[in-house]
């Protein structure tokens, strides 16, 4: 008896404090003993409408119960004692649906700090999200470990690994597929799950080899198709040779070419950026759409493969003037960002010098086919997946987020489908069987809406939507209140304020660039 009472003092003393700490100086607190997200409308995930309102609880980092307030359970129930926690939240009309999953970002380099990069992610609702390895694939790893052990304060992260990555293998033992299962087994072993096959286009026989041995190690295969590789390899192809998902908008309207290759113009060097992206948007005019979005996108559903658009990042190319100039640039997107994103041939994705009004109507065109696709292959059952290619051309971390939401929308999927590809397809595609759905016994990663994203998704943004009080006033309304990931609660507002110190200081003796210069005032 008296070891027991020893065990429990032990347990309130010690164990529970570690469930209800105030973590990272106040920005987030958690995981809880018992926390209750008190009557709350939820959007689940699957594509269904929202329903409630629940009393959802959230023990250490699951979800346990969703418990029913609706005029209907209310009556049968009479009066009932609401369930009580560690700390209780009032999501009295606000929404909650789980945390958006980005399944391509770039993390960038210094001195543009990780934290920046993580802040505006949770802050505008993406609990996991895939980076590219900008920074080494060992440091991406070990902050993975860190994120998962809740040692700092940032997404899921499933770094992504180049075919090979950590193997000792020389470039052509690589390029023999009989070596495949071998390599893979090792990459797995080393911690590898999400790999990238965008160098592999040149030999189907690689590239199959190489996304079966991934498959069967319990991972998936990432495929940005490059314009080098097209003549190979088109879209349709990996879907059949069984890429997991296809990232950005290439290799598809190559797929539905009336030739084997596209009309690259006799001076066309594929390293020349600027170049390399006026054609990207030019061969969309040359396909062959009937094809394109029956047989093509008839297929693609067939084979399964999950397209994911990352549209958001293409954006610029349609409008320049309107990427440069989003309002958010100032106080949110870090000088690195501005200056990386140029003009500037010296680096990748800063390609629009010389962007002429031709280039932005050929990509106006792109837009709208490209759009037309991923609506038929949406609409015969295809995965549309949700990732941004973010810290790239314009597109800041976080507020592209939502924007690929709108762009989504603007395709022609409802947006029921839209926050389906962000949340659950997304899960799906990661192979991640507890993310995704608001649900008891899936991870509690979160987030709560103060207004409807159905009604507005830029009800998402941060710094919410305008409307109009009764008053008649412009008021601001929205914004995600709090994410939640592995039931640790964040405060989005206190990020926010984090963030523009970051940019603050990133902007300290900052020269203009030469998009800036016309419009500065003397």
């Amino acid at each position: 008896m008296k070891k027991s009472i020893l065990i429990l003092i032990i347990h309130i003393l010690i164990i529970s404090p570690l469930y209800s700490q105030e973590l990272f100086g106040g920005l987030a607190a958690g995981p809880y003993n018992k926390l209750v997200i008190r009557g709350a409308m939820v959007i689940p995930g699957h594509g269904g409408p929202p329903v409630g309102p629940y009393d959802i609880v959230v023990k250490g980092n699951k979800i346990t119960d969703m418990i029913p307030f609706d005029p209907v359970t209310a009556k049968r129930r009479g009066i009932v004692n609401r369930e009580e926690g560690d700390r209780v939240i009032d999501a009295t009309g606000k929404y909650v649906m789980p945390g958006m999953i980005d399944l391509h970002t770039h993390l960038r380099t210094e001195p543009m700090p990780l934290e920046y990069i993580y802040y505006l992610k949770l802050a505008h609702g993406v609990t996991t999200m895939v980076p590219g390895s900008d920074r080494g694939l060992i440091p991406g790893m070990n902050q993975a470990k860190l994120s998962k052990e809740n040692k700092i304060l940032a997404p899921k992260l499933f770094p992504i690994w180049s075919y090979g990555a950590t193997t000792k293998y020389d470039k052509i033992a690589l390029d023999d597929p009989k070596n495949t299962p071998d390599v893979v087994k090792k990459m797995f072993e080393n911690g590898a799950h999400v790999v990238n096959a965008g160098n592999l286009g040149w030999s189907q026989e690689l590239l199959k080899a190489v996304c079966k041995a991934v498959k069967e190690n319990g991972g998936i295969t990432t495929y940005h198709i490059p314009p080098s590789t097209t003549a190979v390899t088109k879209a349709i192809d990996a879907a059949r040779l069984g890429v997991t998902m296809i990232e950005h908008h290439y290799a598809y309207a190559e797929s539905a070419l009336d030739r084997q290759v596209q009309d690259f113009i006799p001076t066309y060097n594929y390293n020349d950026e600027n170049e390399r992206f006026r054609q990207a948007g030019k061969v969309w005019s040359q396909t062959n759409e009937k094809v394109l979005l029956n047989e093509i996108a008839d297929s693609l559903v067939y084979y399964g493969v999950t397209m994911l658009p990352t549209r958001v990042v293409y954006e610029a190319n349609r409008d320049i003037l309107r990427a440069q100039s989003l309002p958010w640039h100032k106080k949110y997107t870090h000088q690195l960002l501005i200056e990386r994103n140029g003009p500037d041939p010296n680096y990748h994705g800063a390609y629009h010098y010389d962007w002429t009004s031709d280039d932005e109507y050929y990509w106006s065109n792109a837009f709208n086919l490209w759009g037309d696709l991923i609506f038929e292959f949406n609409k015969k059952g295809g995965r549309v997946a949700y990732g941004t290619d973010d810290s790239y051309i314009f597109a800041t971390p976080g507020f592209s987020n939502i924007r690929e939401l709108q762009l989504l929308r603007e395709t022609g999927m409802h947006t029921l489908e839209v926050l389906k590809s962000a949340t659950l397809n997304s899960a799906l595609t990661l192979r991640q069987e507890k993310l995704g759905l608001v649900r008891p016994g899936y991870i509690a990663d979160l987030i709560i809406v103060e207004a409807s994203p159905l009604y507005n998704l830029r009800n998402m943004y941060q710094f919410g939507a305008l409307t109009e009080d009764v008053n008649g006033n412009m008021i601001r309304k929205g914004g995600i209140l709090h994410t939640i990931k592995d039931g640790i609660v964040i405060e989005n507002q206190k990020l926010m304020i984090e963030v523009e110190k970051m940019v603050k200081e990133s902007k300290k003796n900052a020269l203009p660039s030469a998009m800036e210069v016309p419009f500065i005032i003397n």
